[in-house]
């Protein structure tokens, strides 16, 4: 499935964001156009000089000293201006694209779960990496290419008009053919190019979809169909690609059709005028060393100009998701109260038609725990986005204290934490990992949190306590153990509700015991809703909620529900008979 693919930015958002970075630092911008200029000036020397040097020989005059020395100095200042002029463009360029990626992720982050389950996770995340790195590639290599060659073609022009008027028509003769060239080539490479954008996201969603889903595929022994969905993804991404570069090829064959045609005009028409004595040898060798100058910077322009597409694609599709509504600054006086959750007649469909939750209506008392359980696909994870206020169900409501819940006002789900089986591992310290819920925590009230969560031991054991460095780029932590700070987290933060998902489901047999004593600590005295991976999360709960194929098909307490002989006592028998037969 394709999927709802995130909006896109027009061309005219795209360059509105240009114009923002240029004028958030214009002191910056005109350092680099200045810098451009001078560079680009400082070419223009050594062709005039090598053509007064052709004219002292022709004449026998000598003097080619001087002009060498020019040559030389010019080449100096060329080299230090343009290195000037990358600095300033980098300077102007990457605190832009900085901002830029904050924007991104602060608006994918605030995505409604549903908007990202359309969209296909392989859309956002092509493009926060491969866009993102597109763009920050081109503002480092293709941006100064671009700008650079653009200010030299039309200084080389002028210079060419101001040595022999004649000569510099015969140089600009050939702007017509680029520019034939460049019209034959954009409209054919900017859809190519989108498209090329939209085929890496789609492989990306096929990638990722198979590598979350390695066990399952493992399972039923379909990791072979899964092998075949990133082949194909990946065969249609190659296959624009090829695409692109064909038509590339094809341009450089006209790109050198104009060449060929441009420099004959020049040295045609110089060889008349020589012969007729109304300019010099110099003045030709120039203006043909000037065309010559030109190969690179127009090469430069034409064929920058692929990766300068992909660039504005790229771009786009970044500034598509940053132009999304901002989410509202979070407002004390909209947070939730305390009291009952209520949710009344929910249902879910992800697709039209096909409900994964069926009118299912649920009160849960303050202080009450809540146990969630049924078999794999009866809508359980479903159940507790919606309750967590996550997911906006396609019917039915939500309430919280009485106060239907709006997922407009985000100051509101501020004491209602969620907890899931993936809990992730921020890159950091344990400090920062701890104080996300809760800025400036003293270092008392995090060590309260991680003993009430069992996890005081083994940080206090890791070589810099709460300021070790976890995370990819850090110590790695066993997955039980991000889910016990991830658990600490929600007895820093004192939510009134809390929804935990399977939140235990990563700890294997060994570290099963103490996970689920962390869990009971951080729904201790607060309102509760418990998807048990384990049915001994179950059996403590208040109340618990059977739930099969969608609906609530038995609730009580575990006595009760094992007394009336229904699903829920044979889900228990079989944990059970389960893990009286385990080994060990």
């Amino acid at each position: 499935m394709s999927g709802e693919l995130l909006p896109t930015g027009t061309r005219r958002e795209a360059y509105a964001f240009l114009r923002r970075a240029a004028a958030a630092d214009r002191w910056g911008a005109g350092a680099a156009v200045g810098t451009t200029v001078l560079a680009s000036g400082a070419g223009l020397v050594p062709p005039w000089a090598v053509g007064t040097v052709v004219d002292h020989v022709v004449s026998g005059r000598g003097g080619i000293f001087p002009q060498a020395l020019l040559i030389c100095v010019a080449t100096v200042v060329g080299a230090l201006a343009g290195g000037a002029s990358a600095v300033a463009l980098a300077r102007v360029g990457e605190p832009a694209l900085a901002g830029l990626r904050e924007e991104v992720l602060d608006r994918a982050l605030h995505l409604p779960a549903d908007r990202v389950e359309r969209a296909t996770t392989g859309d956002l995340l092509s493009r926060l990496s491969d866009d993102v790195r597109t763009v920050s590639q081109g503002l480092r290599d293709t941006l100064p290419v671009v700008v650079g060659s653009a200010v030299t073609v039309v200084l080389t022009a002028a210079g060419a008009l101001a040595l022999d008027w004649r000569l510099g028509l015969a140089v600009l003769a050939a702007g017509p053919l680029f520019a034939a060239a460049l019209r034959w080539y954009l409209p054919r490479s900017a859809p190519l190019h989108r498209e090329e954008r939209i085929a890496q996201g789609r492989r990306a969603e096929a990638l990722l979809g198979g590598i979350e889903a390695a066990p399952t595929a493992r399972a039923f022994g379909i990791g072979p169909l899964l092998v075949g969905r990133v082949a194909d993804a990946s065969g249609r991404a190659a296959g624009v690609s090829v695409d692109v570069y064909r038509l590339s090829l094809r341009l450089l064959m006209r790109n050198n059709l104009a060449e060929l045609a441009g420099l004959s005009c020049v040295l045609g028409l110089g060889f008349v005028l020589v012969r007729q004595h109304l300019t010099s040898v110099g003045a030709v060798t120039a203006a043909a060393l000037y065309f010559l100058r030109l190969f690179g910077p127009i090469g430069g322009i034409l064929f920058t100009f692929d990766r300068f597409q992909a660039i504005g694609a790229a771009l786009s599709r970044l500034v598509g998701i940053a132009a999304m509504p901002a989410p509202p600054a979070p407002d004390p006086a909209a947070e939730l109260p305390g009291g009952d959750v209520v949710l009344e007649a929910v249902t879910h469909a992800y697709v039209p038609g096909r409900p994964v939750l069926r009118d299912v209506s649920l009160r849960i008392a303050p202080g009450e725990r809540v146990a969630l359980v049924g078999a794999t696909g009866a809508g359980k994870t479903t159940l507790a986005a919606v309750a967590a206020g996550v997911l906006r169900p396609t019917g039915g409501t939500v309430a919280y204290g009485g106060t239907p819940y709006d997922p407009a006002r985000t100051g509101a789900r501020s004491r209602v934490f969620l907890v899931t089986q993936d809990a992730h591992a921020f890159a950091g310290t344990v400090r920062d990992a701890l104080t996300l819920v809760k800025p400036g925590a003293p270092d008392g009230e995090l060590w309260r949190a991680l003993s009430a969560t069992l996890a005081d031991g083994w940080v206090a054991a890791l070589p810099g306590g709460l300021d070790t460095v976890v995370g990819e780029e850090g110590h790695r932590l066993a997955a039980d153990q991000v889910q016990q700070l991830a658990l600490a987290r929600v007895v820093l933060g004192d939510p009134w509700f809390v929804v935990l998902d399977e939140a235990t489901a990563e700890a294997g047999s060994a570290g099963a015991h103490v996970l689920e004593k962390a869990a009971a600590a951080a729904v201790e005295g607060r309102s509760a809703l418990v998807v048990a991976h384990r049915l001994t999360q179950a059996r403590p709960a208040d109340r618990i909620l059977v739930l099969h194929e969608g609906a609530v098909v038995e609730q009580g307490t575990h006595d009760e529900l094992l007394a009336f002989g229904g699903r829920y006592a044979e889900l228990w028998r079989a944990w059970s008979d389960h893990h009286a037969a385990a080994p060990g």
